[in-house]
This record gives C-alpha cells, sequence and structure tokens, in this order.
C-alpha cells in the first residue's frame, strides 16, 4: 500500500504568501487547476503531469497537506486559456484578462526567470503552457 510519504511532491508557486494562499484555495475546494509554463518544465527537466499521478501538495512549511490527483493535462498556447479555467484556478478571477495579468507578473517576475535561466523573459499569445485539473484525494493537515 503506497502511503503519501512515497509520493512526489506537488508545489504550487514559491514559498511563502503565495503559496499558503494556494494551498488554502486547494483545501477550501475552491482551487481545482493550476496552469504553468511549458518552457519552466523543459528547463528543470521535469516531466509533464499525467491524469492519475498522486502527490503530496505541501505548504510553505513543506508539511505534507494533502494527497492530490491529477485529472486532466492539455498543452495550449497562452491565448487560448479559458474563462473555466482561469474561474477553476481559485483565485478570485472575473475574467480570463484577469486571470493572464496575474500570471504574466508572475512568470516575469526574478524567480521565474532564474529558473528559466533568462532574466528578460516574457510571454505572449503563443507561449505554451500546460494548463492542469487536479483533485484533493485525501486531507492530512
Amino acid at each position: 500500500m503506497t502511503t503519501y510519504e512515497d509520493l512526489p511532491p506537488y508545489l504550487l508557486g514559491f514559498p511563502g504568501p503565495l503559496r499558503d494562499m494556494l494551498v488554502a484555495a486547494v483545501l477550501s475546494g475552491a482551487k481545482t487547476a493550476t496552469t504553468g509554463l511549458l518552457p519552466q518544465y523543459e528547463a528543470e527537466g521535469e516531466p509533464l503531469p499525467v491524469p492519475g499521478a498522486r502527490s503530496v501538495l505541501v505548504d510553505s512549511q513543506e508539511r505534507a497537506v494533502a494527497v492530490v490527483e491529477v485529472t486532466d493535462v492539455r498543452v495550449l498556447r497562452l491565448a487560448e486559456v479559458d474563462l473555466q479555467h482561469a474561474l477553476d484556478e481559485g483565485e478570485g478571477y472575473a475574467s480570463v484578462a484577469e486571470w493572464r495579468a496575474s500570471h504574466e507578473r508572475f512568470w516575469h517576475s526574478p524567480p521565474v526567470r532564474a529558473a528559466l535561466g533568462d532574466a528578460e523573459y516574457t510571454v505572449d499569445d503563443d507561449t505554451l503552457v500546460v494548463a492542469e485539473r487536479f483533485r484533493v484525494v485525501t486531507a492530512l493537515a
């Protein structure tokens, strides 16, 4: 039988207030989707998530708080992200434009640019993103 200690970590944002807010949204059931940059997966040599894969959601203190399961993964152009996905991110977005502005601020931040190895990195309509859906299997906290 697999325990959560055997699972890889599921990381949202970077440790700190943003991660804590995202984890709280997952635990409340508001957040059932997330979006990452395909170039960041490639830069970090990280495989894309696959439906059915389980991970352990960790908070800013690296405490295990839930087991999550990927339910859907799509690679699409940034311009193709739809309103339902933006709403399902559970961060209170009222429009795709609002969702995108928030994500662009994050993706243009120094930590993301450092992870990509490009201090001037910017996204545009054609940037490929990984739109992921997940569900909480077990709350641990």
